[in-house]
């Protein structure tokens, strides 16, 4: 009796179910940049339509001082195909004119290292925002120089390494975080406020795939306690700045930048406070925008196609 099934039952148990994942188009975005020249919107719009893909979403831009042009396609492809096979097919128009480029499935969550030391708030905030889905990552790591944000991340279930650094043991430290980032295939690391220099031969390793926070008060109040010196000075606006790391302190190519007005009546601890909103803000939206393919690098600007 257990094993026995009617037809019409047995017919509608293997029938794919309307509008199942099977039957769903796949959705890739296509990041790309080269010199600038007629017909590469043709070719790539040519390359998508001959393989019955639908282009959901286009930006580009021509930098006319650099003679400069870069675009990111999002689109839709038959059911079955793979980034693999387009990456395969996409190598010959690449090559016609000479572009820089990634293509990868739309959605697909970057491994990301994220780096803190004492002041929690940037990484609460990226925790949060991966967690509920709000950021298309996969936070695999945190790394901190100090022990005070182990619970949360444990909490999180995510794996958190204490790497203490110091003048004498800074060598085997960052050796130790390369180790990690290997291992764990790490994409991207995220300097959550981690209140240590990284040497020039790990920023010229991590080139292009590391990003740092810091209060866009730089260069004018440095040290120790900015936003005490900027309330010394009176200031009017309160801000953050997020950039890729390179061998130049705080100088590298900047993504996002938060600015708020603030006023008189705010003291030392309410720019802090507003400090650390902008601080969030800019580090998550530079975040998002390299996890989703939206920036490039030229040079030492970036173009973020969004």
């Amino acid at each position: 009796m257990n094993s026995t099934t009617t037809a019409g039952a047995s017919s509608r148990a293997s029938a794919p179910a309307v509008g199942s994942a099977a039957d769903a188009p796949a959705e890739f975005v296509l990041t790309l940049d080269c010199v600038e020249s007629p017909g590469i919107v043709h070719s790539v719009s040519e390359f998508l339509l001959a393989r019955n893909c639908y282009i959901k979403d286009i930006l580009q831009f021509g930098d006319q001082t650099k003679r400069h042009f870069f675009m990111r396609v999002q689109f839709s492809a038959p059911a079955g195909t793979t980034s693999g096979d387009l990456r395969t097919s996409f190598e010959a128009v690449a090559q016609q004119w000479a572009m820089s480029w990634r293509l990868e499935p739309q959605g697909r969550k970057q491994r990301i290292l994220v780096m803190v030391s004492k002041y929690g708030h940037c990484l609460n905030d990226l925790l949060f925002r991966a967690r509920n889905g709000e950021l298309p990552v996969e936070i695999v790591a945190v790394v901190s120089n100090h022990r005070d944000h182990e619970g949360l991340v444990d909490w999180h279930g995510i794996l958190f390494h204490h790497i203490p650094v110091t003048k004498d043991t800074k060598p085997q430290a960052e050796a130790e975080l390369m180790a990690l980032v290997d291992s764990l295939d790490v994409e991207l690391v995220v300097l959550a406020r981690y209140m240590q220099v990284l040497s020039e031969d790990l920023t010229k390793k991590l080139e292009g795939r590391a990003i740092n926070i810091h209060h866009s008060f730089l260069p004018s109040f440095k040290g120790a306690k900015p936003y005490h010196q900027a309330y010394e000075r009176g200031v009017k606006t309160v801000g953050a700045t997020a950039h890729y790391v390179n061998s130049e302190l705080d100088e590298g190519p900047i993504i996002a930048q938060q600015v708020i007005e603030v006023d008189h009546t705010y003291g030392p601890e309410d720019l802090v406070t507003v400090g650390r909103d902008a601080e969030c803000k800019a580090l998550t939206n530079a975040v998002r925008w390299h996890a989703e393919g939206r920036i490039i690098l030229s040079g030492n600007r970036t173009v973020v196609l969004r």
